[in-house]
């Protein structure tokens, strides 16, 4: 017997019971449905806090004071005062570095005219604009005469500006007070938004590093140091490259340990993405639990199926068809349950992410992999849950098929 035949007498059975047969996909519907849907919003979601990441900074390393002992007593980064303005300058000559700024900061509460906002106020070099991708939207950035002269200038963000000057005046020119000393505003930076942890990008006011050295904080140590690699690809030379300059900077000798700490970008990335690719993949592992439960359903139906039409495959028997015609007439039907539901699943399933993309506002990322896995694995369901019934029906005798009731 053709296959032609084969799929018309597959497509009559099911037809003739419609109702059952829909109720059986109903089960590789939800399944595929599920899986496409949770893939997408976790993709999407990796995809966000991968891009959110990338925006923080350009190849970004992180340089802070490490813990020490002294005397006994454990002290803490915070407490460390191992970071000098001697080593921002070292790393300036570096070959694999494109920027480097030191990063000092003091909290505090700003004033202009009857408006007061609490922040914090950041000491940082030149580069540090090009370090955090940070543009400016108007105005200009403090020179280098400004970070000599300890000069009392700055750089604000959105936020700073919109609850200091809530009327929308120009900022530019103006001086706002920070701990009784006076700023003079000289840029605005563009609005960048929250992070993906949750931080307001734009609560930000940059000035010359010795201004708050010098004039709030009277310290000769440096908090931390910012620097960025000249590729991605370059940031591991680029750290060994700043640990060879800083240990040889502090004197430290063969096995002693660092007193300083070293972060990068791609670390936090990497962090972030495996606990995202983890989320995503135990969500579609619970969404996959629907397709198992959609091919037992397959399998279920396909038992009933046999036992209600034994007498019909046993004349078909009688009157030439062999087992192989048999088995795979019930394999075409539980083929068809399956690849009609999966196909179902897939439409529903991109409707579902669209829908969550639209109105819940969640990131989405479709990929085709993710269709083509569903789409395989339904097929597979339907063939491995489909198999025994069909082979069962197979080995049925004729003669015992014909006489049953």
């Amino acid at each position: 017997m053709n296959g032609l035949n084969l799929f018309r007498i597959a497509l009559h059975a099911l037809s003739n019971n419609k109702t059952r047969a829909f109720l059986t996909m109903l089960g590789i519907i939800i399944g595929v449905a599920s899986v496409i849907t949770m893939l997408a919003i976790g993709q999407g979601s990796k995809g966000s806090i991968e891009k959110q990441i990338s925006e923080m900074g350009s190849n970004m390393i992180m340089i802070y004071p490490g813990e020490a002992s002294t005397g006994g007593v454990r002290l803490s980064a915070s407490e460390m005062n191992t970071l000098k303005v001697e080593d921002y300058e070292s790393l300036l000559t570096l070959e694999h570095l494109s920027a480097v700024s030191p990063l000092v900061s003091s909290s505090g509460q700003y004033i202009f005219g009857a408006n007061n906002y609490p922040s914090s106020i950041s000491g940082v070099g030149t580069e540090y604009l090009l370090i955090r991708q940070l543009k400016l939207a108007s105005g200009e950035m403090f020179s280098e005469d400004d970070i000599r002269t300890s000069s009392k200038v700055c750089v604000i963000g959105n936020t700073i500006k919109d609850n200091l000057f809530p009327n929308g005046e120009d900022p530019i020119g103006k001086t706002i007070r920070f701990k009784k000393i006076p700023f003079q505003i000289i840029g605005v930076l563009e609005e960048k938004g929250y992070n993906s942890m949750g931080m307001d990008q734009d609560d930000i006011v940059l000035t010359p590093y010795t201004t708050v050295m010098k004039r709030i904080l009277a310290v000769t140590h440096i908090k931390s140091l910012y620097a960025s690699a000249i590729t991605e690809e370059q940031t591991e030379v680029a750290t060994a490259e700043i640990t060879a300059a800083l240990r040889s900077n502090h004197k430290l000798g063969f096995g002693e340990v660092d007193d300083f700490n070293i972060r990068t970008q791609q670390e936090l990335a990497s962090m972030i993405s495996s606990t995202s690719q983890l989320m995503t993949t135990l969500l579609a592992c619970v969404a996959a639990i629907s397709l198992i439960v959609g091919g037992i359903g397959i399998m279920n139906i396909m038992y009933v199926s046999v036992t209600e039409r034994t007498k019909e495959i046993g004349l078909r028997m009688s009157v030439g068809a062999k087992g192989i015609d048999i088995l795979s007439q019930f394999l075409i039907e539980s083929f068809m349950i399956s690849i009609t539901g999966g196909l179902i699943g897939i439409a529903l399933g991109c409707s579902f992410a669209l829908g969550v993309n639209k109105f819940v506002r969640w990131p989405i990322e479709i990929e085709l992999w993710t269709i083509l896995l569903s789409f395989a694995v339904c097929t597979f369901t339907g063939i491995f849950f489909g198999w025994y019934p069909a082979k069962k029906a197979a080995q049925l005798d004729p003669i015992d098929a014909i006489r049953y009731e």
